[in-house]
């Protein structure tokens, strides 16, 4: 049986999913008392971790693309069996899924999968009696989704929202749960991926964070939005056998800091129930990686923002690139690969080179255009094996340049851009680095790679 869920959408991207979804979990978690369980609808490493701030709860994905439809009811039932309420935060517009024919991999698919009922965001700043029609285009799109509230944000003020709330009365059955007024100070900073990852924030800054969204949840009417939801406090469980571990054989190194933090949970988790012992170091403040590790991964993040104190960390790439040429297993996704590279160039608009670890023989390129896709790919690779149709994503503002034309490729694109369109994951001794992240819901290459690790321990 499914624990109560509430999906926080939004009309589009950008009118304040994020801030509404702190206030709504910090309401009913500091407020009201219920324990929260939060999950991100969509590829996304950044706002999960706004979750956590306020939840103390790692917050997981419900990615469809990358997951299927049993991987999310599967994730969702097992992170909810001793909670009271899931609170999920959407992904762009309600509707926007994978194309623009079905809901495939929508906030919408999502809430009709959990039985979830929905909390409609819309930003009011540029309308009034208009709001009225937004709203009854979305609740009546698609009856099967159930939009038990309505949150206003970016109101000027108290006859702006009487002039929007008159217009809905009468017109939409769903209650107006909120009305957020315009306050710059309200938003949280961010940078061209999102949200500024929660690892970079100083102590005040997420103290801020915090009082924000308690500021924000005074605003919504959390214990009407509790009595919608019917919540009943679940009893909690002495015991929860989530798993039967493997005991720990293997040391696993993972760079974790300001420049590398791009991680689903869950992957971590994957790894540990495979039998890896993970071990947390800094590229930007350690002088090399741990010891006695049997393999090495460096995530997502953003490498060129600190770009400088990582090539000013020469030890650090020198024991990377060292280990890497004696076959250690690296496993690295886009920051991670642009890290592996020669060099990054041209961040901030910049003629500017800073040397980087150098496995790769390629220079990393920042640009001012977007690479943002689901991916498929088919791994070919006597190494690894084959393993058909990997689903993942691509988010980047980067490009690789100049590589070497006897590159080995183990990912053959049949959806995505990758390094070069048609292909993804170079291959050079034996690290793997790609564009493409991989949610390890799918442990196919989780379980090769960790084979390959304790391959390696035995030499």
């Amino acid at each position: 049986m499914y624990v109560p869920s509430l999906l926080i959408a939004g009309t589009t991207s950008g009118v304040g999913k994020t801030t509404v979804a702190l206030a709504i979990m910090y309401g009913l978690k500091s407020r009201m008392g219920y324990s929260i369980q939060p999950f991100k609808v969509g590829p996304d490493f950044i706002d999960p971790s706004y979750h956590k701030m306020v939840t103390d709860k790692d917050s997981r994905t419900l990615d469809a693309w990358m997951m299927g439809k049993l991987g999310i009811i599967k994730s969702f039932k097992e992170y909810t069996k001793d909670i009271d309420i899931a609170v999920v935060e959407g992904v762009m517009g309600l509707y926007d899924g994978v194309n623009g024919k079905r809901d495939f991999a929508s906030s919408a698919y999502v809430a009709k999968l959990l039985n979830a009922k929905v909390i409609l965001v819309i930003d009011a700043a540029k309308a009034a009696r208009s709001i009225a029609a937004i709203a009854l285009g979305y609740i009546k799109f698609d009856k099967d989704i159930k939009i038990v509230g309505i949150i206003l944000n970016n109101v000027s003020g108290e006859r702006h929202a009487k002039y929007i709330t008159d217009a809905l009365r009468g017109v939409v059955k769903v209650p107006v749960l909120g009305v957020i007024a315009r306050n710059t100070g309200l938003r949280f900073k961010e940078r061209y991926l999102g949200l500024v990852p929660s690892e970079e924030l100083s102590l005040p800054r997420k103290e801020e964070i915090l009082r924000t969204a308690r500021r924000v949840s005074e605003s919504i009417d959390i214990e009407k939005l509790a009595n919608l939801l019917k919540i009943t406090r679940t009893k909690k469980l002495a015991i929860n056998m989530k798993h039967t571990r493997v005991k720990p054989k293997i040391k696993i190194a993972v760079a974790l800091d300001n420049s590398f933090n791009f991680y689903y949970s869950e992957n971590l988790n994957v790894l540990r129930l495979l039998g890896a012992d993970i071990l947390f170091f800094s590229p930007l403040s350690d002088k090399e990686i741990p010891q006695d590790i049997s393999g090495l991964i460096i995530g997502g993040g953003f490498p060129e923002i600190l770009a400088n104190r990582l090539s000013a960390n020469s030890s650090m790439s020198k024991s990377i690139k060292l280990t890497a040429e004696r076959g250690l297993p690296i496993y690295a996704e886009c920051g991670g690969l642009m890290y592996l590279t020669n060099s990054i160039v041209n961040y901030g608009k910049i003629n500017r080179s800073f040397r980087m670890v150098g496995i790769i023989d390629a220079i990393t390129s920042m640009t001012e255009k977007i690479t943002l896709n689901y991916t498929k790919a088919d791994m070919c690779n006597a190494a690894y094996g084959t393993i058909l149709n990997l689903k993942g994503h691509e988010f980047h503002y980067s490009k690789i340049q100049d590589i070497a034309s006897d590159s080995k490729y183990v990912y053959h694109l049949k959806r995505g851009q990758g390094i070069d369109g048609k292909h993804d994951g170079v291959l050079i001794y034996n690290t793997l680095a790609s564009y493409m992240h991989l949610h390890f819901y799918d442990s196919r290459l989780p379980r090769l790679w960790i084979q390959n690790c304790y391959d390696y321990q035995k030499r």
